[in-house]
């Protein structure tokens, strides 16, 4: 997703990209295509061979940082996986001052005797945490990867372990994804406005210094002293979603120490703030089209007769509980704000469509369980009403220092036209989107670049046809704008295109990043 996204898509964010183990990367990463739990490449084994200690000392490194590059990171066992900290400085135009630890989290490969090196990887967010990803690296990653490499995640700065930012109680946290993301009148978006503004204000008071230095910039700058952490000459990456907005800064920063880079369900960084939002009301009204779809394709569709009347269907009921919140078992109320996170967290895999076919037949007859069930899992609430990770804080606190831009909440209203043409379903949710980071008075330290990575080694951008998060159109822009972007594409609903069930994908992906074979730019899947 997009450094450009706002908060009141933050939760659909987090689901798109905050992948990591167990049943969030069984929900996100579910295979699309071809793939079933018989699989043999979700198997993974790992021999008794260690990973060879790095080689020598590090190579293209900048003047003054010699002693964060020349790290070695001490790898320790943690479950299956080893884990280790990277130490880096919080300001780079202070190399001498304070520092921050990173998190680190290898899955080393299986056969060490035939492995091709470190493979460094993101999840996407802004806010995942990185380590996340390995957790349980078969939802993510196909045998071959595995087998012969390291896979290496870190949590960015100010997320997960890594000195996590921190805004509100668990309390305050629950109403703020409740409220209504698009407010009706003047007084529901003077509340939103100051419930927003109270919001940034709390994350600053709450946080330390590195509440002004958690910048895409800054990541990948994090992201090379990794590498030469790794004694890597050149850097391995696969990143997803807002990972691959990562990707492209570290490209255009890094150009020369690029090596086989895949940006899988790409961003376009030259989108500015209205139009990300736009492209992305058009990319979840898509997807929810394609599911109505294949509900009708199916037969007695509970939806109704026809795709319109299936979304009208969806739409009034999401207006039926704006009005009045359904109960749960649980004696939590689903208020709307839940209610429209639960039905767009299903779209981003198709094989999970079957979860909002119950979730909607549950809310249709006047029960929220499975829907508030939805919206507490692709925010990380657990069951004892916390918050496994900060992903949703840490998210608006990197796309604020990335992307300032906000309009004032007197001028959403005239945007309605344009936003409910792209998705008359959610168009004005994402209207008032453009609020944006209202409040925030926190100054990114380096600005955000142009991305273009000339120079650069070949650099592979996935997109998927019908991608919700991040819609096809943008991952062929990334490839343009890229100086060496070869475009790969598959035709499919879902976001992210590898591990998918795809072989097609999964062939040009792995033959790259292991054997260096360059797929053929326009190839599609």
């Amino acid at each position: 997703m997009s450094k450009r996204m706002t908060w009141i898509v933050a939760v659909v964010a987090v689901i798109a990209l905050g992948v990591g183990g167990g049943a969030t990367a069984a929900l996100i990463f579910a295979g699309d295509d071809a793939a079933s739990p018989s699989d043999p490449r979700s198997t993974r084994t790992r021999d008794a061979s260690p990973v060879p200690a790095p080689d020598g000392d590090p190579v293209n490194v900048p003047a003054g940082l010699e002693q964060y590059y020349e790290q070695v990171p001490d790898w320790q066992a943690c479950g299956s996986n080893d884990c280790a900290t990277l130490t880096v400085p919080i300001d780079y135009a202070e190399p001498d001052g304070e520092t921050i630890d990173l998190k680190l989290e290898r899955a080393p490969a299986s056969d060490q005797a035939a492995r091709v090196g470190s493979l460094v990887v993101n999840p996407g967010g802004p806010g995942a945490p990185g380590t996340s990803l390995v957790d349980d690296p078969s939802f993510a990653f196909g045998a071959p990867l595995l087998e012969r490499m390291d896979i290496v995640a870190f949590d960015p700065r100010g997320t997960g372990e890594s000195d996590p930012i921190d805004c509100v109680s668990d309390a305050d946290l629950d109403t703020f994804i409740a409220q209504d993301p698009a407010p009706d009148d003047a007084a529901e978006a003077e509340q939103f406005t100051e419930e927003q503004d109270d919001f940034f204000a709390s994350c600053v008071e709450s946080s330390d210094s590195l509440i002004g230095h958690v910048s895409t910039v800054e990541a990948a700058r994090d992201m090379d002293v990794l590498r030469g952490a790794l004694r890597e000459e050149k850097l391995a990456y696969l990143g997803f979603s807002y990972g691959t907005t990562l990707g492209g800064v570290y490209a255009e920063l890094f150009a020369d120490n690029v090596g086989r880079f895949v940006l899988d369900a790409a961003t376009d960084p030259e989108l500015d703030f209205r139009e990300n939002s736009l492209s992305q009301a058009r990319g979840f009204q898509t997807a929810l089209n394609a599911y109505v779809d294949d509900c009708l394709a199916g037969g007695s569709c509970f939806l109704g007769a026809d795709r319109q009347e299936g979304l009208d269907t969806i739409k009034t009921l999401l207006d039926d509980i704006e009005a009045s919140p359904l109960p749960t078992s649980s004696g939590r109320d689903l208020a709307i704000g839940n209610a429209f996170y639960g039905v767009v967290t299903p779209l981003y895999s198709r094989d999970n469509w079957p979860f909002l076919d119950q979730a909607l037949q549950e809310g249709l007859a006047g029960k929220g369980d499975t829907l508030l069930l939805l919206s507490d899992f692709y925010s990380s609430r657990n069951a004892s009403g916390g918050y496994d990770d900060n992903s949703l804080e840490a998210f608006l606190a990197i796309n604020c220092l990335d992307d300032p831009s906000t309009l004032e909440p007197e001028d959403i209203p005239a945007e309605y036209p344009a936003f409910d043409k792209a998705s008359p379903t959610f168009g004005r949710v994402f209207a008032w989107g453009l609020i944006g980071c209202h409040g925030v008075e926190v100054k990114a330290s380096e600005p955000y670049p142009t991305v273009r990575g000339e120079g650069a080694d070949p650099i592979v951008v996935l997109g998927t046809t019908r991608d919700p998060a991040t819609p096809y159109e943008e991952a062929v822009a990334l490839a343009e704008q890229l100086d060496s972007g070869v475009l790969v594409s598959r035709d499919g609903d879902g976001h992210t295109a590898y591990n998918k069930g795809n072989a097609c994908i999964d062939d040009a992906v792995e033959g790259y990043l292991l054997e260096g074979v360059v797929p053929q730019d326009g190839l599609e899947c």
